[in-house]
């Protein structure tokens, strides 16, 4: 194609610190480094890099290469990191994205038996987002299912489109887990879509996270209207690799990064 017909937006192409696990941040680094990524979307874990400013931007000098984002510990398997309280987490996060430069922190809404949390927290987010530069992104989810059985875990919900959130996460294996239209959600955010969790999957009941372009989503389609649209936020590949060889890891990474670039761009006006 005609390098003179196409636009390509200034969104950043980065990878998730999750996309290396077992490995850790520095790993992560290392990786981007040698693959060509734009930046670095952290994984608040129990690596003790994760947490630290200090030693993340440390990273960020020698390698060159941005923090983008901090993924908030609000998952199931990180309930414990920075104590049991869902708010401090949040603020937690916020603050190190402060000293790192990141520009948004990815949150998960709050789980069901949460509910205090859960009663305050569009409010508690959006009051977060008067307070500080950086976007608080809350990123949609998917039922449970087990046995033929669905449980609704997040509250007020997975879906974000009907709720007031400033700023969403969309994260296509989700949209694969759940059933959802993923074109359909893009196209309802609208503006409020401020970060992208880019990876694939096949409608199974399991969060697959696959290379982007390997199951049923419209990953494609989806960067292709981002392009379209001018979207200036940051793409994040968020992809399984935890049993991978070192060497398949790096050729699936290279793989989705490759994936990300061709189409993330548009016809030129």
């Amino acid at each position: 194609m005609d390098a003179a017909k196409v636009k390509v937006p200034e969104g950043r192409i980065a990878l998730s610190t999750s996309s290396v696990y077992p490995l850790g941040v520095v790993d992560a680094f290392a990786m981007a480094d040698r693959l060509g990524y734009d930046g670095i979307e952290v994984m608040v874990w129990t690596d003790p890099v994760s947490q630290e400013p200090g030693a993340l931007r440390k990273l960020v000098d020698h390698y060159g290469i941005p923090v983008v984002s901090i993924h908030a510990p609000t998952l199931l398997l990180t309930q414990r990191i920075w104590g049991t309280e869902p708010w401090p987490k949040i603020d937690n996060s916020i603050n190190l994205a402060e000293e790192v430069g990141a520009e948004t922190v990815v949150v998960h809404p709050p789980f069901r038996w949460q509910r205090d949390y859960a009663a305050e927290f569009v409010e508690g987010v959006k009051q977060r987002g008067t307070e500080t530069d950086v976007r608080v992104a809350v990123e949609n989810m998917f039922p449970w299912r087990a046995r033929q059985r669905e449980m609704q875990a997040y509250l007020p919900g997975w879906d974000p489109v009907e709720i007031d959130y400033d700023h969403v996460t969309l994260d296509l294996s989700h949209t694969a887990t759940a059933g959802s239209d993923a074109l359909a959600m893009q196209a309802a955010l609208g503006d409020r879509l401020s970060h992208i969790h880019l990876a694939d999957g096949s409608g199974s009941f399991k969060d697959e996270h696959l290379v982007p372009g390997r199951g049923s989503q419209p990953c494609a389609e989806v960067l292709e209207r981002l392009a379209r649209d001018g979207y200036g936020g940051d793409i994040v590949l968020e992809v399984g690799t935890r049993k991978l060889t070192q060497e398949q890891r790096e050729l699936d990474l290279a793989e989705a990064l490759a994936f990300a670039r061709l189409h993330f761009a548009a016809a030129a006006d």
